[in-house]
């Protein structure tokens, strides 16, 4: 299957895996799974690291190389994913998640997510 990690699950994964549940540590190592990260979500930890946020102090360009290295793959952001969040309802107001929902719907993968709000869009969307 192919799963899109959310940026806490990205930066757990790579820097606190410990915090991981355990379904998403299953999922993350099994070999069969593709991993994808976001574009939105290195905005977003580069965003709220130049703003000093603890919990988004690992430098972006040391963990993207890290995950591609680790066969992460990469994916980009496009306008029919930009265009694609008009029609999310109002669940959430953080425009990161929205995007990766908005991702996970037109490219047909799997979101997974520590956020339950984000967990509440219909769709393929999965809490770990």
């Amino acid at each position: 299957m192919k799963f899109l990690l959310d940026t806490h699950l990205l930066l757990w994964a790579a820097g606190e895996p410990a915090r991981l549940s355990k379904s998403a540590r299953r999922l993350i190592a099994e070999s069969a799974n593709d991993l994808l990260f976001s574009a939105a979500s290195f905005w977003e930890i580069a965003l709220k690291r130049a703003l000093g946020r603890h919990d988004f102090h690992a430098d972006p360009r040391v963990l993207r190389r890290a995950l591609l290295d680790n066969g992460y793959a990469e994916l980009p952001i496009g306008s029919d994913h930009a265009i694609a969040i008009e029609s999310l309802p109002p669940l959430h107001n953080d425009p990161f998640d929205r995007i990766l929902v908005a991702q996970a719907i037109v490219e047909g993968i799997t979101l997974l997510t520590v956020d339950p709000l984000v967990a509440q869009y219909s769709g393929p969307i999965r809490r770990v």
